[in-house]
């Protein structure tokens, strides 16, 4: 799709050369988390453990349900770690920690050397550690991807949340330093607070992977800034020159516009009880055609993928394996509905429909 040579995006830029390719904001943020060296090793035992649990045999599966069952635990099984699921890492730590104990009884109970071997794994107090620390910060990155997502979020409501998490990593960063650990609860109770070199560098490592993947957006943030809140941004500034870089706009159009609408009060007001930013910048007059045009432009974007990726969750529950003689006609109408945003009003239909009474 974004290939440089042959992909959809290059072979659109050789007729539209100014066209903007944007990819998706939310994989680019789980790209940004990717493991290496003592932390990816420990994560690929974390999953070798869960998978000698599960994946073994069925019989020893069942067998771990029950003895979890009989310890009365919060949950009844282990969670499988999928890497096309965004969510999936941070989950799957988050219920081997907290089914940690009964893991451990239940490896002590088997004979196979793999048990022992996965046994001692978990015995080591380090381990443990970055397994925790690993819980904490997934569980930081799942929050933000469950923020990234939604309908009818725009690319400014994305990039305002990446760098408040950018933020964030700084606050985490100083908290492993100072050894309060206020926002690693996990590592806090599981492991006793041991904060070790490798984790501090983690945390820088993903603040640079994100710094070098979103701080030269190809939308500038005073732009970001304008969508927002044009009564914020100076005429006189580096706007005017970003956006032109952005979108070919005249300049001097941009400028005056931005002074007409900072000293209409009636505009003020407007955005203040608009109910969206979108319904404010298609409510605006076309006396700042040009400032409309801008915004438009940024708020009309694909930031992410998230829409179809929901399209595609809804098509795998419709067309179940006990509907697979569901038509493809019928499956596009259940689609439609399934996805509509629109409402359809009930008591009028029924107050215009006619009533068949039998005799």
């Amino acid at each position: 799709m974004i290939g440089k040579n042959k992909g959809l995006v290059s072979r659109i830029k050789t007729v539209a050369p100014k066209t903007n390719a944007l990819h998706c904001i939310i994989h680019q943020s789980v790209l940004c988390a990717k493991l290496s060296g003592e932390l990816k090793e420990v994560m690929e035992k974390t999953m070798k453990i869960i998978n000698h649990i599960r994946g073994t045999s069925s019989t020893q599966h069942r067998l771990f349900r029950k003895f979890v069952l009989e310890s009365q635990a919060s949950h009844d099984d282990l969670l499988l770690h999928n890497d096309v699921r965004w969510l999936s890492k941070g989950k799957a730590l988050e219920r081997f920690v907290e089914l940690r104990a009964q893991v451990v009884d239940f490896l002590k109970q088997s004979k196979s050397k793999a048990a022992a071997d996965h046994l001692h794994v978990m015995q080591d107090t380090l381990y443990m550690c970055n397994v925790a620390f690993l819980t904490d910060i997934f569980s930081h990155l799942n929050t933000l991807n469950l923020q990234l997502q939604g309908k009818g979020k725009s690319v400014v409501n994305l990039v305002e949340k990446l760098d408040a998490f950018g933020n964030k990593l700084d606050l985490f960063h100083a908290d492993l330093l100072s050894g309060r650990l206020l926002h690693f609860n996990t590592l806090k109770m599981v492991g006793e607070g041991n904060v070790t070199d490798k984790m501090k560098t983690f945390i820088k490592q993903l603040k640079d992977n994100f710094s070098a993947r979103f701080d030269d957006f190809f939308i500038s943030r005073d732009v970001i800034g304008f969508v927002r809140d044009p009564f914020t941004i100076s005429p006189s500034g580096e706007f005017s020159t970003n956006a032109v870089k952005m979108l070919p706009l005249d300049e001097a159009g941009i400028q005056s516009q931005l002074a007409e609408i900072q000293a209409a009060g009636d505009m003020k007001a407007a955005l203040r009880g608009a109910e969206s930013l979108s319904a404010f910048w298609v409510s605006c007059p076309e006396t700042y055609d040009t400032l409309k045009m801008l915004a438009m432009y940024v708020l009309t974007m694909f930031s992410s993928t998230y829409t179809c990726e929901a399209a595609f969750s809804k098509m795998n529950s419709i067309k179940t394996h006990e509907r697979n003689r569901l038509s493809t006609q019928s499956l596009e109408d259940c689609l439609r509905i399934s996805l509509t945003a629109a409402k359809p009003d009930v008591k009028k239909l029924v107050s215009e429909g006619k009533c068949n009474f039998s005799h």
